[in-house]
C-alpha cells in the first residue's frame, strides 16, 4: 500500500512538471527533439572525425616506412635518415638499429642496439596485412596507443632489414578536442535559438486564439451580435474564427428566431383569450337566456381555436427539439386513403389519385398531419376543387396537394412556410388560421428526410412534398 502512495505521488509530481499552456509544450517538445538530434548528430561528427584522422595518420606512417623501404632496397642507408617527416627506425634481422631519423638518434655503432628511449618498442606490435606485398602497419605499442605504426621488411644492400615508421596521434586528439569545445558552445546556444524561436512563433499563432478565447468568454444570450476577430493569416486559426462566426450566426438567427415566435404565440393566444373574456363579460353583464346560446358558440370556438393553437405550439417545440419518435414502414396510398376517408366535413371534395409502392420509413401521427395540414391549407382557399396526387419518382415518394384558388405569388412561395405568416391576414384569420399549417408540414417532411415546396400552378395552389423511400424491409426490421 506504502509502494502504491509513494508511486501516485510520483505520478502527480511529474504531472505537475509537465507544461500545462499548449506554447509552453510546443517549446519543450522542439527544444527536446532539436537537442536529441544535434547531440546524436555531434556524437557521430567527432565519432567520424577521430576515425578519418586516425585513418590519416596511419597512412602518413605507412607512406613514410615504404619510402625508406624502397630506399633501403636500392642503396645502404646513412645512420641518420633526413626528411621523411616522421620518426623512423631501421633494424636487421637481429634486432642490431641501423638508421634513426634525428628526432630518435642514439649512439650508433655497428653493434648499437636499440636505445632504450627511443619510443618505439620491440615487435611484437598490433599488426594487420595491408596489402598483399607483405606491408603491415601496427595499431601502436600495448604500451603506447597515442602513436601508429607501420613496418616494412626489404632486402636491399645492408641485409634483411626492418622499417619501423611512427606517426602520432596528437593531432587527432587536438582537433577532436577543437571540435568537442566548438560542439560544447555552439549546440547549447543553436538549441536556445530553437527555443526561443519556437516560444516566439508558438506565442504569435496563439495570440489569435487568445484573442477568440476572450471574445467568446465575453458573449451572452444579450449579445450575440457581437463576432470574434479573424486574422488574415488563412491558416487553421483563422478557419477556427470563421467557423466560430458561423456558429454565433446561427445562434444569433436562432435567438432572433424564438423571440420572434414568442412574440407571435403571446399575440396569438392574446387575441383569442381576450375575445373569449369579452365574452364571457357581456354574458354575465347581460344575464338574457336568448343570448347564451350565441355567446356560448362563439365561447366554444375560441376555445378550439386556443386549443388547436397551444396543440400547434406543442408541436412545434417538439419539433425543434428534435425528440425521438417511434417510427415504422408505412404504405403512403394506404395512410393518406383512411387520412382522406375520415374527411367527412369539407367545404370542397378532395379528389385523390393515390399510386401504390410508396413505403417510406416515418411516424404514422406525423405523417397523417403532414397531409392534413396541406389539405386544411387547400380548404381553406379553393373555390370548388382540391386535388391530392401520390406518385413515386426515383427513390422519392411525391405527395402533390393543388387548389383552384387565388395561388401562392412568387415572391411569397418560400416566406409562406414561416411560422405565423399569413399572405391575407384578415381573411386568414376570419377562416381560423394562425399561420402555423404550412410552417410545421415543412417541418415534419425536413424531419422524415424530405422536402415542401410551392411549386408553379396555372390555377390555384400547388405545394409538392417529397419523402425518401424506404429500402426493401429486412427481417430485422
Amino acid at each position: 500500500m506504502t509502494d502504491r502512495a509513494a508511486a501516485g505521488r510520483k505520478r502527480r509530481t511529474l504531472h505537475r512538471l509537465v507544461p500545462r499552456s499548449v506554447r509552453a509544450r510546443a517549446t519543450f517538445a522542439a527544444t527536446a527533439v532539436v537537442a536529441l538530434a544535434l547531440g546524436g548528430t555531434a556524437l557521430a561528427l567527432l565519432s567520424v572525425l577521430h576515425a578519418n584522422l586516425a585513418r590519416d595518420v596511419q597512412q602518413t606512417a605507412v607512406r613514410q616506412a615504404s619510402k625508406i623501404a624502397a630506399m633501403a632496397e636500392h642503396q645502404h642507408l646513412p645512420p641518420i635518415i633526413g626528411g621523411p617527416g616522421g620518426s623512423v627506425q631501421v633494424v636487421d634481422s637481429t634486432g642490431r638499429l641501423v638508421a634513426t631519423t634525428p628526432d630518435l638518434a642514439g649512439e650508433l655503432g655497428p653493434d648499437a642496439p636499440v636505445p632504450p628511449e627511443v619510443p618505439l618498442p620491440a615487435p611484437p606490435y598490433k599488426r594487420r596485412l595491408l596489402d598483399g606485398e607483405g606491408t603491415l602497419y601496427a595499431d601502436g605499442p600495448t604500451d603506447d596507443p597515442r602513436q601508429r605504426v607501420a613496418s616494412v621488411s626489404v632486402t636491399g644492400p645492408d641485409g634483411q632489414l626492418t622499417v619501423y615508421a611512427a606517426a602520432s596521434l596528437g593531432t587527432v586528439d587536438a582537433a577532436g578536442r577543437t571540435a568537442a569545445a566548438a560542439l560544447a558552445v555552439g549546440l547549447p546556444l543553436l538549441v536556445a535559438l530553437v527555443a526561443l524561436v519556437t516560444w516566439r512563433v508558438t506565442g504569435r499563432a496563439l495570440r489569435p486564439v487568445e484573442a477568440i478565447r476572450s471574445e467568446v468568454a465575453e458573449i451572452t444570450g444579450h449579445d450575440l451580435h457581437r463576432r470574434v476577430p479573424v486574422p488574415p493569416t488563412g491558416d487553421e486559426v483563422s478557419r477556427l474564427a470563421v467557423t466560430v462566426n458561423s456558429t454565433l450566426d446561427r445562434l444569433e438567427d436562432a435567438g432572433q428566431r424564438q423571440r420572434r415566435f414568442i412574440a407571435d404565440a403571446s399575440h396569438e393566444l392574446r387575441s383569442p383569450i381576450a375575445v373569449l373574456r369579452t365574452q364571457l363579460e357581456v354574458a354575465l353583464a347581460h344575464p338574457d337566456p336568448e343570448l347564451w346560446p350565441e355567446l356560448l358558440a362563439d365561447a366554444l370556438q375560441d376555445t378550439v381555436r386556443l386549443q388547436d393553437l397551444a396543440t400547434d405550439l406543442l408541436l412545434l417545440a417538439r419539433l425543434d427539439a428534435a425528440d425521438p419518435v417511434a417510427t415504422q414502414l408505412l404504405d403512403l396510398d394506404v395512410l393518406f386513403a383512411d387520412v382522406l376517408d375520415a374527411r367527412v366535413a369539407d367545404r370542397v371534395p378532395v379528389r385523390a389519385e393515390l399510386t401504390d409502392g410508396a413505403r417510406v420509413l416515418g411516424s404514422r401521427t406525423w405523417l397523417t398531419r403532414l397531409l392534413t395540414n396541406l389539405v386544411d391549407n387547400a380548404q381553406r382557399y379553393a373555390a370548388s376543387r382540391v386535388e391530392v396526387e401520390l406518385s413515386v419518382e426515383a427513390d422519392e415518394a411525391v405527395l402533390e396537394v393543388r387548389d383552384d384558388g387565388p395561388g401562392i405569388p412568387e415572391p411569397d412561395r418560400e416566406r409562406v412556410f414561416e411560422r405565423f405568416t399569413r399572405l391575407d391576414d384578415a381573411r386568414s384569420r376570419e377562416l381560423g388560421g394562425a399561420g402555423l399549417g404550412l410552417a410545421i408540414a415543412r417541418d415534419l417532411a425536413e424531419h422524415h428526410g424530405g422536402t415542401l415546396v410551392a411549386a408553379e400552378h396555372p390555377h390555384g395552389a400547388r405545394l409538392v412534398a417529397r419523402l425518401p423511400l424506404a429500402g426493401p424491409p429486412t427481417e430485422a426490421s
